[in-house]
Order: C-alpha cells, then structure tokens, then sequence
C-alpha cells in the first residue's frame, strides 16, 4: 500500500529499489529480503522491466577507498579516530563498515547523500527506542544541546521508560 501511494506521488522506480536497498546495512538482509522481493512483485506487476539499471558505482578494488571517502565526507574526522581507536582485533569491523554500508551502498546512485541519510534515520528511528537514543547522541555535536535536549523530550514523552 505505502509502496503504491510512493509511485503514485512520484516516486521512481530506481529511488524505491534504493530505498530498500538502503535498508539492508541497517536491518540486515534477512529482515530486507521480503520487502526485496514484494517490491521486484509490485513493479513488474506494474509494467516495470527487470532488473532496473545498476546503480552502482564501485569494484571490488574500490568499494573500500571509495566507501571510506563518503564515510568521512558524512562523518568527518570522527572516522580516524574511530579507526585509531578500534582494538586491532575489531579493525575489520571498522573496515566492512567503510567498505560494504558506505562502499556498497552510500556511493550508489539513484539517491543523494541527503536522502540517504533520511531514509538511514528513518530506519532507525523505526527500530526503536534504543537506535532512536544512540541517533540522538550521535547527532549532538551537530545539532547542539538546545535540539537534543528537545529531541530527548520527545523520545520521552513518545517511549517512556
């Protein structure tokens, strides 16, 4: 239902599959996969050709360089020290982070960085209350104590205790 009301505003075929696809780093493909295959159902049902073109724009050889530059383009100097301060034993972490969510899929075209990040709070703010605090922190040194503050009053009032 929410997938035809999207189209029939003018959402395109390209930007629903990426929406999804956005998904998958956060949720996981499990929990993805159905809504994979109902949306592929609802567009050729509705006379859309697949697959749709590829909007990917790395390689294996590249998904990482790549994936660690649109990283720090979005988070900034954070992602050094993140990367400085993992325990070498979880520095793979660090690295499938910049290479698979940001390589995979952040550089992808069909949707803007902007959007991206919309559709990932989205997501996570449906998660739950827990993603939702962790976004909020995570977002302080951008937005300030005023908007946080005001933010946590929300979750609050939303998802007491």
């Amino acid at each position: 239902m929410m997938l035809a009301a999207a189209v029939s505003v003018g959402v395109t075929p390209v930007e629903v599959k990426e929406i999804v696809y956005q998904s998958v780093p956060y949720v996981g493909l499990a929990k993805a996969f159905d809504f994979v295959h109902a949306t592929n159902e609802f567009l050729v049902s509705n006379g859309i050709e697949l697959p749709l073109e590829s909007q990917s724009t790395t390689t294996p050889e590249t998904r990482y360089d790549n994936g660690l530059a649109t990283q720090k383009a979005v988070f900034g100097d954070v992602i050094d020290k993140l990367y400085e301060q993992s325990p070498e034993d979880q520095l793979h972490i660090q690295r499938y982070l910049s290479a698979n969510c940001f390589g995979d899929f952040y550089t992808r075209t069909g949707l803007d960085i902007k959007t991206r990040e919309l559709v990932t709070l989205s997501i996570l703010i449906a998660l739950g209350g827990g993603a939702l605090l962790t976004v909020i922190t995570q977002l302080l040194p951008w937005a300030g104590y005023p908007r946080t503050l005001n933010a946590l009053k929300c979750l609050n009032e939303v998802m007491p205790k």
